[in-house]
């Protein structure tokens, strides 16, 4: 599948900027196609709710129709691309970085569930996907300027990455959070009028 990617601007951002819809959007792009009912039953909510939150990423272009699916009665969604990224220039107005934060900060919940699921099922796994499998971390004291050439580096070498064939025996959907900051506590904070 050829890697589409949404730019959103503040006002979208806003409507992602929700742990269901997240999640939502999540199961589309990594399991496909899907109806309200089918995802409520996923997340443990109800139809409603997820018809709700299903139509305002619609409103925002995240998701679509799916015309290929579904009968008068099923409405199927699927998601409208397969990545989303934070525009540099959203950040750049105290409403912006307001919205940036709670967008970031939902996404650090939706990541959260997911890293505690995935040490709940550790057990369970074949060694060879326990060996690959790590919650390290690495505490470096950089500039903000090596800092984002790290970043850099390390968005290169995953764009660049081969994935495996779908039809290759024994491969999975291999997950890689990144999660990057300076340690909480350690800088003066900003007034927020000085960003501005």
């Amino acid at each position: 599948m050829d890697l589409t990617t949404i730019t959103p601007d503040a006002t979208a951002m806003r409507a992602l900027a929700h742990p269901v819809r997240l999640r939502l959007l999540g199961l589309l792009r990594s399991d496909g196609p899907a109806t309200a009912t089918s995802l409520a039953q996923r997340l443990g909510l109800n139809s409603g709710a997820t018809s709700y939150h299903l139509r305002q990423l619609a409103a925002h272009g995240f998701v679509v129709d799916d015309p290929d699916r579904g009968t008068g009665r099923d409405r199927w969604w699927k998601a409208a691309h397969q990545s989303t990224r934070t525009a540099e220039n959203v950040s750049e107005t105290p409403e912006g970085r307001e919205v940036v934060d709670a967008y970031t900060q939902a996404i650090a919940v939706v990541h959260t569930e997911m890293l505690q699921r995935a040490m709940e099922e550790a057990s369970t796994l074949p060694q060879a996907w326990r060996r690959p499998s790590t919650t390290s971390d690495w505490h470096l004291r950089l500039t903000p300027e090596q800092a984002h050439e790290l970043m850099a580096k390390i968005y290169e070498l995953m764009g660049s990455w081969q994935e495996a064939d779908e039809d290759a025996e024994g491969t999975a959907e291999f997950v890689v959070h990144l999660h990057s900051f300076p340690r909480p506590g350690t800088l003066t904070p900003v007034d927020a009028e000085a960003q501005s």
